[in-house]
């Protein structure tokens, strides 16, 4: 059984990208638009890592690791911020969210699967 993925992004093109490279690894993956319509994806099915963007529009992404960090089927699941974003405070402030990884787009395939598998290993 596959694991899936559940790539949080405003930007269409960016899911695209991602969304490809996590189904040429294997992956099954669910799409969200931003933090708020992510959340409505999480709706008991399982998840077994989530890649999200920090600025998006409605809910941003820090907000949105916070929203799924108090839900009791989630809490646990690994996140990865996939973003533009490398100032060390919102780093910071992503970790102390419950992010788990920090990837600067533009980012290399290879390097985007092997933090997912180092994430979500069988």
């Amino acid at each position: 059984m596959s694991k899936t993925i559940l790539i949080v992004d405003d930007s269409l093109s960016i899911r695209q990208i991602v969304t490809y490279t996590l189904k040429t690894g294997g992956y099954q993956v669910i799409e969200g638009v931003d933090g708020a319509d992510a959340l409505t994806k999480l709706n008991g099915q399982k998840i077994h890592l989530i890649i999200c963007d920090v600025n998006m529009p409605n809910m941003d992404g820090i907000s949105f690791v916070k929203e799924v960090k108090k839900l009791e089927d989630y809490k646990f699941v690994p996140i990865i911020m996939l973003t533009t974003e490398s100032e060390v405070k919102r780093k910071l402030e992503g970790h102390a969210a419950g992010a788990r990884a920090w990837v600067v787009k533009p980012f290399q395939p290879d390097q985007m699967l092997n933090a997912v598998a180092k994430l979500i290993a069988a």
